[in-house]
């Protein structure tokens, strides 16, 4: 993975040497807290309901061993012993003294790691496949690419006060796990008939108060001009952007009111002023970068184990976690291994504690070349296990209760912190996950359901991706009560699709009895082992939403 250099060392300490003079000024009383705001929010810091909550970047999601420690650490000793991984490949923390934020950076810099640009009207942290460099299905390891945009974005002068957030995703596989569409910028890499690599760039997706996917403005761009030209979209975006309206600032809301056709013309004429200038990719560049990302010094091993084949037949629980959380290696002889951070009620979605990261630390020196990777789901990714060791490490994470095989299905509810934590939710998201979980704490039968998304937002801003839930529920507020509107038919990856709104909302209680309505019309409408959202599209949404609001309808005349 890629290492600091000195000039990238001394730009982190230097950033943690002026924030801790701003939060001397500001605790001394000579900074308000107006005057504050954005210099707290140039280093991830925001001021939630109970406490300053603190963002860390983990960049396209990927985290050396000790990099986790560290977070373990920061846990401990700043916060309340755990931290909260986000849909952004990042990690929160939710209790921090805001005279220790500090030290604590300082803690991050000492391992390579910051909270620069997680947060403000910047270019956020560049997001990838989970399984970049080791996915059988790649076209090209993405992350080469993802480190250059990184580089170049931070402390980009001219896009430090965008009209709002800007976020960019990269996907490289016939598969995206990036989740490409529902970004500012989502970018495809891929390789044409004559086997060169291009990148196929997408604009204007989003999620929040209106959900837009992005929609093509270059298809075959020479992978060189990879910043040039995303420059020059950003640079449309800087200038016609709305200011005047913060709901209404987002890119994809150019993109929508001049048309995906206009917006490509206007960033093909900006390109011109730059295309084949000093930003092009120089393969020396690309080379320099890549280096840093080589594959690990793999063991020549064959495809099969017999020890792992004999666990698989004669214990069940193994086989099953295997099918759900382990996936193929484009290494013979290895796997790639999806930790759950999903064990039901004893947890809310995406949380670690301190003990269990330095576990899953642990686990990446023993099983591993002490790499390991942060889903958009939420769970931590081990890429390169030894399938003879899958059965060892089985057993260690399912006594640190990181072993729930459920990935893809009912029960691996991708949540944010909601009204427990966040000042802009509407309702609390935790209870609910935490709810449905224990209503469908019977594992066999999740997954008879097979593949089935069910994602929690808090608010409008649908941190927790709601719209593109197969099940999306999204908290809002009546008159001061906490309810619960619900979207069917949202997808991501390839197929990627916005929900659409079932009806009127629900109260919090109500929630796990909705779900296992929906789930019913499922079972009963189901052919063939279809998935969820297959059977969606089959049979529309009329059916779900007359079961649901029917026996609602029933329920409430039997208790009148």
């Amino acid at each position: 993975m890629y290492q600091y250099d000195q000039y990238d060392q001394q730009l982190v300490e230097e950033r943690v040497a002026q924030f801790r003079d701003q939060v001397r000024r500001r605790v001394a009383g000579e900074l308000t807290e107006e005057e504050f705001l954005p210099l707290r929010l140039q280093n991830g810091l925001y001021y939630q309901r109970h406490a300053y909550m603190l963002r860390v970047a983990v960049p396209y999601g990927m985290l050396a061993s000790k990099q986790l420690r560290m977070l373990a650490h920061i846990a401990r000793t700043y916060d309340r012993g755990y931290g909260h991984f986000t849909t952004r490949q990042n990690i929160q923390f939710n209790w921090m003294d805001l005279e220790r934020v500090p030290d604590a950076l300082a803690d991050l810099a000492s391992v390579q790691m910051h909270a620069i640009q997680t947060s403000g009207n910047c270019v956020r942290n560049t997001t990838t496949d989970q399984f970049a460099g080791v996915a059988p299905d790649e076209y090209v390891d993405p992350r080469p690419l993802a480190e250059i945009l990184r580089q170049w974005s931070t402390f980009h002068p001219e896009f430090a006060f965008l009209p709002r957030k800007f976020k960019i995703a990269f996907s490289a596989a016939e598969t995206d796990r990036a989740v490409v569409q529902m970004h500012d910028i989502g970018i495809y890499a891929y390789r044409n008939d004559a086997g060169q690599l291009r990148l196929r760039i997408m604009a204007g997706g989003g999620l929040g108060r209106t959900p837009i996917l992005g929609s093509i403005i270059k298809e075959d761009l020479p992978w060189e001009h990879m910043l040039t030209y995303v420059e020059a979209a950003i640079r449309v975006y800087n200038r016609y952007g709305r200011r005047d309206n913060k709901y209404k600032a987002r890119i994809k809301i150019l993109v929508k009111a001049i048309g995906p056709e206009k917006f490509a013309e206007e960033t093909e004429a900006e390109w011109q002023h730059s295309k084949d200038g000093p930003g092009t990719i120089t393969q020396a560049e690309f080379d320099r970068v890549a280096a840093f990302f080589q594959p690990p010094a793999y063991d020549k091993l064959p495809d099969t184990d017999a020890g792992f084949e004999k666990h698989l037949l004669e214990e069940k629980a193994f086989a099953q976690w295997v099918r759900r959380n382990v996936r193929g290696h484009k290494v013979p002889g290895y796997a790639s291994v999806t930790l759950s951070t999903k064990p039901g009620i004893s947890s809310p979605p995406g949380d670690a504690t301190d003990k269990q990261m330095e576990q899953v630390a642990d686990w990446a020196d023993k099983y591993g070349f002490g790499e390991l990777r942060v889903a958009h789901e939420q769970n931590l990714i081990l890429p390169d296990v030894k399938k003879r060791d899958l059965y060892a490490l089985w057993q260690e994470a399912r006594a640190a209760g990181f072993a729930t095989a459920n990935i893809g299905l009912l029960t691996d509810i991708i949540a944010c912190p909601g009204g427990d934590f966040c000042s802009l939710a509407n309702a609390k998201s935790i209870p609910i996950a935490l709810a449905i979980q224990q209503r469908f704490d019977d594992l066999d039968f999740v997954h008879d359901l097979g593949d089935l998304s069910l994602n929690i937002s808090g608010c409008i801003n649908a941190c927790g991706h709601h719209h593109v839930g197969n099940i999306g529920v999204l908290g809002v507020d009546k008159d001061g009560e906490e309810w619960y509107q619900v979207t069917l038919g949202g997808a991501q990856g390839n197929d990627s699709a916005i929900g659409k709104v079932i009806g009127p909302s629900f109260k919090a209680e109500e929630m796990p009895d909705v779900v296992s309505r929906v789930i019913d019309v499922f079972v009963e409408n189901r052919v063939d082992g279809e998935t969820f959202i297959e059977t969606f599209k089959r049979i529309g949404l009329a059916p779900f939403k007359e079961r649901v609001y029917a026996d609602k309808a029933s329920k409430a005349e039997a208790t009148a």
